[in-house]
């Protein structure tokens, strides 16, 4: 009944559309250039512009509950950030920054927490499993981040952010492009005093500091020739409680270079090289612990083939992950290296997407995956569309050594998904709606597997291979001018189970809703976000559950002159008490103002 009624929405808002909206470019879902109505990929695209209006702090407060996305943070600001597309891990989805991947070889997360909205210029969320065109870790989808850029002549901005929990944020920067050059640079601070946001331990602030910075510069020469060189880095220290380590440094820092070069008038052929870092130092009420230190190589060389309405891309990717540790790992380094290809086509009012890839892993040897996507136009204003593909995940290096509790005995885990999708693709009011399934063999999850149902203290727990793990989902998203308002609605619903046994997979709200609407009267802006999340298990074995919430932010500004405005917003406006993790409380009732300078 819940799908028929998203069809019906979809079919109503799809003939009241009647005007054209501007569709943005994006790069993620097919690794080349194309709007988002030429994509066959579901895509969310988050704007600078986006940014801005929703005043957000963070990157989990952007994606939050967005369609197909789940984020589960242990605390407060800067605390662990777990990000999960489709209901599959949060080590499923691929993370990019400016093109390069990111993420700790370790324990196979990123840093989000340390990836402030400040430093960022926009973010495209692909859904669905994209290893066909970048291999391991791709099975949920695909999620880029790019660093600050303009396409105007020098831009600076400033801001300056004091709020609840001692939060004090410092942003500037500049951007520019002049001519056939482009460059910029954004250096940012937060501190925040915290709160005990652990309810098992003794009561205490669990702070957190950040520093980061991006540079970015490039150059488009006269003979073609187009190049750009890229850095970003992040410093942290974190404060929370734990029985081995209550206190973290950790750095993320990525650096990329690209050169791309027209040869012909159908050959474009781009190079990218860089490397992505993730250290942590832990302690313990002030003695050193444990240190996790990975590193990540990578190399990509493509070359796209344009002839009418074809498109045929070929791709050679390298990837080599090391690891640095007072831990001792029985295996530290391994490299990958994918083939890939993709074909795609225009017929009429149709499109056709082919994609196939073969990973070898110095570990695990050969993975092929590919990747079919059909769109149908069933009118000029709505399309069709049809998808398969396949797709899998390497282990990470925790999962098979760490020395607490690794298991060398894992299998990759590898997934098949289906799609069918119905859009708008006109009009002042935009409808996505994607019914999805997704196979897992050998879904990779942590289980207590000895001294279970005692003391937590005493469990033991290990990752082990589940046998066979289904996601049934439908994702609704509805953007537009609405009575004049700016908005942006998402709806997910999952059934995520474990086929062994039945029970539900842990950390994944079933159900999901997100309303973000804006308007500006002259010199004043008004907005409000709501976020609503149903109830879900925090382990496999479904016997701790946390309950369902649903919090609402407002947001106001107002222009002081041209270039300073001033804005303020209150989170959690009901001071919902809620977890998305358990014992891990999230902040209440808060306030944040803003002074923004922007030319």
């Amino acid at each position: 009944m819940r799908l028929r009624l998203l069809a019906a929405a979809l079919l109503c808002a799809a003939s009241a559309a009647r005007a054209e909206t501007a569709s943005p470019i994006i790069v993620t879902a097919s690794r080349v250039a194309e709007t988002a109505d030429e994509t066959l990929a579901p895509v969310t695209v988050i704007t600078r512009e986006d940014i801005e209006r929703s005043q957000a702090q963070t990157l989990a407060d952007l994606v939050r509950a967005t369609p197909g996305v789940s984020v589960d943070v242990n605390g407060g600001r800067g605390k662990l950030t777990n990000l999960k597309l489709r209901g599959t891990s949060s080590d499923h989805t691929l993370v990019l920054v400016d093109g390069i991947k990111v993420g700790s070889a370790t324990n196979g997360q990123v840093a989000l927490q340390d990836i402030p909205a400040a430093q960022i210029d926009r973010i495209e969320i692909v859904r669905g499993p994209r290893s066909s065109l970048y291999g391991s870790e791709a099975i949920g989808g695909v999620v880029q981040i790019f660093t600050r850029r303009t396409q105007d002549g020098f831009t600076p901005n400033a801001s300056l952010t004091a709020g609840s929990y001692g939060t004090r944020e410092l942003s500037v920067g500049f951007s520019g492009r002049h001519g056939a050059s482009w460059y910029s640079l954004q250096a940012q601070g937060v501190e925040v005093d915290g709160y005990d946001a652990w309810e098992p331990a003794e009561p205490d602030d669990d702070g957190y500091r950040s520093r980061s910075a991006s540079l970015r510069a490039g150059h488009r020469f006269a003979s073609g020739l187009e190049t750009e060189l890229h850095a970003f880095r992040s410093e942290s220290e974190n404060e929370f409680d734990g029985t081995a380590q209550d206190e973290s440094e950790s750095a993320l820092e990525v650096f990329g270079a690209r050169l791309g070069y027209m040869i012909g008038d159908f050959w474009h052929a781009t190079f990218t090289a860089g490397r992505s870092r993730d250290d942590a130092d832990n302690f313990k009420a002030g003695v050193f612990s444990t240190r996790f230190d990975t590193e990540r190589d990578t190399a990509s060389l493509q070359n796209d083939f344009s002839l009418g309405d074809h498109l045929l891309t070929l791709g050679f990717d390298y990837q080599e992950d090391r690891v640095d540790s007072a831990e001792s790992y029985a295996v530290d380094s391994r490299t990958n290296r994918g083939l890939f290809t993709q074909y795609r086509t225009a017929f009429g009012a149709h499109d056709l997407q082919l994609a196939v890839r073969e990973d070898d892993n110095e570990q695990f040897g050969r993975h092929r995956t590919g990747n079919l996507a059909l769109g149908i136009g069933v009118t000029a204003d709505l399309r069709l569309t049809a998808a398969y593909g396949t797709a899998f995940h390497a282990p990470t290096f925790n999962d098979l050594y760490w020395p607490s509790g690794g298991n060398p005995d894992l299998n990759p885990e590898t997934a098949t998904s289906t799609e069918i999708g119905l859009q708008s693709l006109a009009g002042p009011v935009r409808v996505d709606l994607r019914l999805f399934r997704t196979d897992l063999d050998g879904l990779i999850t942590w289980a207590c597997t000895l001294n279970c149902g005692g003391s937590w203290e005493d469990d033991i727990w290990l990752p082990v291979n589940v046998d066979r793990a289904r996601i049934d989902g439908a994702e609704l998203a509805i953007g537009g001018d609405i009575a004049g308002w700016t908005t942006r609605i998402a709806i997910t619903v999952l059934e995520p189970r474990d086929e062994a046994t039945g029970n539900v997979l842990p950390r994944r709200a079933r159900r999901a809703l997100r309303v973000d609407t804006d308007r500006t009267f002259g010199a004043y802006a008004l907005g409000a976000t709501l976020v609503a999340e149903g109830d879900h298990y925090d382990d496999l074995a479904n016997t701790e559950e946390l309950a369902g919430y649903a919090t609402l932010a407002v947001r106001a500004g107002y222009r002081l002159t041209h270039d300073w405005r001033l804005e303020a917003r209150l989170e959690n406006v009901f001071d919902q008490d809620y977890r998305t993790a358990a014992d891990y409380v999230q902040p209440g009732r808060s306030y944040y103002l803003t002074l923004a300078w922007r030319p």
